[in-house]
């Protein structure tokens, strides 16, 4: 094994040579004490490795882990956003602009890893949430374990799930869909794979299965290497996992009506079970992010794959400007009263207008507007 950067950064960047001459070059986020969140930081030592090993012959498969027990990724840092948020919104202008900078160079990072000229694994164990999700997603392999708990909670502070979160969700059925988007809901490993977000599995404790089966393939730079690749984590010793939970989402639920309409169908499935329990965090969450939620899933349909991280652009700008997203993440993270005062005070006294008004592109031209001339 070869490491290409310091020791201590929080990506390491490594590569193992294999036979053949080929390398099976592996990204591990290492930011423990944050569960691996994402930061600026991060993405810029990413996108320049990633791009250099879509170039590099010797390249046969890029592998995503992440350092430690507890998690792959839990999401983007959040805590600096908010400070910067804050920051800016109290001068009334950018002052600081960490947040649109950590936006722009995320969702770049999460479209190069989807378009990536080389097969991509990730390895997610315990938490995958919100960003760290969307670089699992983006990944062609996608491997969970028994501890793996996989969602986009922005419900809870007054986001969306973004992070390629819109191209994830328009790829599944419309009723899990809308539900794992409205309410934030935790998945187990069972229900990762059931939804098809997880391709492959590996006990929790023999993580390092995957890489020593990537290591051990005879690639031939060629496009059945991804037919080797998946063989081999096929191969992988069987792991008992949960039992999934999503087969008890309605196929019922839809977006017709709109939003009170898809608002009216979820509070039908409320009770003390696992739905009942998505529907509650709901109730609790931002009215907004279900309002952008709702309208994602409308738009999402006629758009390609570089359309739905313009679109996210722009409404993640918005949630920047915007009160409800600072407070929740205050409310949840910073001050921990669990108290957010909302922008709009419970669901059913959400503006739609407002909502619309994070779909109008903020600046003249998006920083994305050239993803599908390259990433």
């Amino acid at each position: 094994m070869r490491r290409l950067n310091d020791e201590g950064a929080s990506v390491a960047l490594l590569e193992h040579e294999v036979s053949g001459g080929r390398v099976v070059a592996e990204a591990q986020l290492d930011a423990q004490a944050t569960l691996n969140a994402l930061s600026v930081e991060m993405t810029q030592i990413l996108i320049p490795a990633l791009r250099a090993w879509g170039r590099d012959q010797r390249v046969a498969v890029v592998l995503f882990t992440g350092a430690g027990e507890r998690a792959f990724c839990a999401g983007g840092d959040i805590q600096a956003l908010y400070h910067a948020i804050v920051k800016n919104q109290a001068a009334g202008e950018t002052v600081d602009s960490y947040p649109f900078d950590f936006f722009a160079s995320e969702y770049r990072m999460d479209y190069l890893i989807h378009t990536l000229a080389k097969p991509t694994v990730c390895i997610g164990q315990g938490v995958v949430m919100g960003g760290g999700l969307g670089i699992f997603s983006a990944c062609r392999f996608r491997v969970v374990t028994e501890r793996s708990r996989v969602a986009y909670p922005e419900v809870t502070i007054g986001l969306f799930p973004d992070a390629g979160g819109t191209w994830m969700l328009r790829n599944m059925a419309l009723h899990h869909a809308i539900f794992l988007g409205c309410t934030g809901v935790h998945c187990n490993g069972g229900d990762a794979l059931a939804l098809g977000i997880g391709t492959h599995s590996v006990a929790n404790g023999e993580r390092d299965a995957v890489r020593n089966a990537l290591l051990g393939i005879d690639y031939a730079g060629d496009a059945a290497d991804g037919e080797r690749i998946d063989e081999a984590l096929k191969a992988l010793p069987a792991v008992e996992m949960p039992l999934a939970q999503v087969g008890a989402i309605p196929d019922s639920l839809s977006l017709e009506g709109g939003y009170s309409g898809v608002v009216e169908q979820l509070r039908r499935l409320r009770g003390d079970d696992w739905l009942g329990k998505g529907v509650a965090s709901m109730e609790r969450g931002c009215p907004t992010t279900v309002g952008v939620v709702v309208e994602q899933l409308r738009r999402a349909p006629g758009l390609n794959l570089a359309g739905c991280f313009r679109m996210e652009i722009c409404i993640a700008t918005h949630c920047a400007l915007n009160p409800d997203f600072p407070e929740g993440v205050r409310a949840l993270l910073v001050e921990k009263d669990n108290q957010p005062q909302w922008l709009f005070g419970n669901l059913d006294g959400l503006d739609h207008g407002h909502v619309l008004n994070h779909f109008d592109p903020p600046w003249p031209e998006s920083p994305l507007h050239d993803l599908e001339e390259g990433a």
